[in-house]
């Protein structure tokens, strides 16, 4: 029943989000739909004209927050980038509807706005910048759903979904795209499980390291990406085998799932870090990860879902009342891109993809 439920939300969410504006009400009629369009759209063309050094761009895609940390760590992000590509100017999107309209309204930090990514590619478009290359960077970690609007994007922007841009331009423009953080089953996935060692071997001396990622619904595993944590827990693993991997949204690999895991392995009691497996901490981290809710236990125990799931309980208060020391001083808050060996992998993509050659869009980036 949860994942109907589920389901039936997100394309709710998906119709709001392919509409191309931040607002998402049923009362909008056409008019105000069109005219938020071209507010918003005039926005990011003077933005992008004002800010035009280059002729090439790379516009960083990122689901979005609205959390100052999250923020802060997409901003030293565009930062690093500018630095590592200086023949480039650099654009940060987001592509979350929801997440738009928070930022704009002003919830847990100041208003800020963010725009969603066909505003940037029409205006990369528009006469006065015609950049004559433009490399999108997803900041997603697996190629699955949120990847996909990424590949959608740049379908609709090379097609000309909309008929607003110039035909002759759009046939001269050099696309490229580079892919999420964990595209690669080997090489990325891998690379990624050694980068996390390096930085977290001590912590796994200790105790576990529990990484908290997303995951997708079983109906929304684009590609099967989930498969991904797997493979990276996998990875981890061989260096240590206090390393564990588990989602908010993966079926059989919610921290109930990690916990099963820990008790095959004999782990009954110790010290558990958690960290998250997202490219930012934003809400899942402060909430699902380091929250103190636990609404679910009655004191003796917890009644978890059809799905295997505790509802209503964070990682640290369900560990915590497993038995382990789990607590605020074992909550490793850092999003991936703060941590600037990780955020070199994605770079690392951005790198390949501006060597590459120029897109194919579906058939060169959809993990096989």
């Amino acid at each position: 029943m949860m994942n109907k439920i589920k389901s039936i939300m997100i394309a709710m969410l998906a119709i709001c989000v392919s509409l191309n504006f931040v607002a998402c009400s049923d009362d909008d009629d056409d008019d105000k739909i069109n005219n938020n369009y071209t507010v918003y759209q005039e926005a990011v063309n003077k933005t992008v004209k004002s800010q035009k050094k280059h002729n090439k761009a790379i516009l960083l895609v990122a689901f979005g927050s609205t959390w100052q940390q999250a923020y802060d760590a997409f901003d030293a992000t565009v930062d690093a980038y500018k630095t590592a590509f200086p023949d480039y100017d650099v654009f940060l999107s987001f592509s979350s509807a929801i997440c738009i309209n928070r930022a704009a309204a002003g919830e847990n930090v100041a208003p800020r706005n963010f725009y969603a990514p066909p505003f940037w590619l029409t205006a990369f478009a528009q006469d006065g910048v015609k950049y004559s290359e433009i490399v999108v960077q997803s900041l997603q970690v697996i190629p699955g759903e949120e990847y996909t609007r990424v590949i959608n994007y740049i379908k609709d922007f090379a097609n000309n979904a909309n008929g607003d841009i110039d035909d002759r331009y759009l046939s001269n423009v050099v696309l490229k795209l580079g892919v999420p953080l964990l595209q690669d089953a080997e090489k990325d996935v891998n690379e990624v499980a050694a980068q996390l060692n390096t930085l977290y071997a001590g912590k796994a001396a200790e105790g576990v390291v529990a990484f908290m990622g997303h995951g997708n619904p079983d109906s929304y595993d684009t590609y099967k990406a989930n498969v991904r944590y797997t493979q990276l827990e996998e990875a981890l693993q061989k260096f240590n085998k206090n390393y564990f991997v588990g989602t908010v949204d993966m079926m059989e690999n919610f921290k109930t799932h990690v916990h099963r895991r820990m008790i095959e392995a004999g782990i009954t009691s110790g010290k558990v870090y958690c960290h998250p497996l997202m490219s930012i901490d934003g809400d899942h981290g402060h909430n699902d990860m380091a929250g103190d809710d636990d609404d679910n236990w009655d004191g003796t125990k917890f009644t978890p879902n059809e799905e295997g799931e505790v509802e209503d309980t964070s990682w640290k208060m369900y560990f915590s009342h497993m038995g382990y020391t789990c607590d605020n001083s074992t909550m490793i808050e850092k999003g991936l891109l703060e941590l600037p060996s990780i955020r070199q992998v994605w770079m690392k993509h951005t790198r390949e993809a501006i060597a590459g050659e120029p897109l194919d869009y579906y058939h060169s980036k959809n993990p096989e």
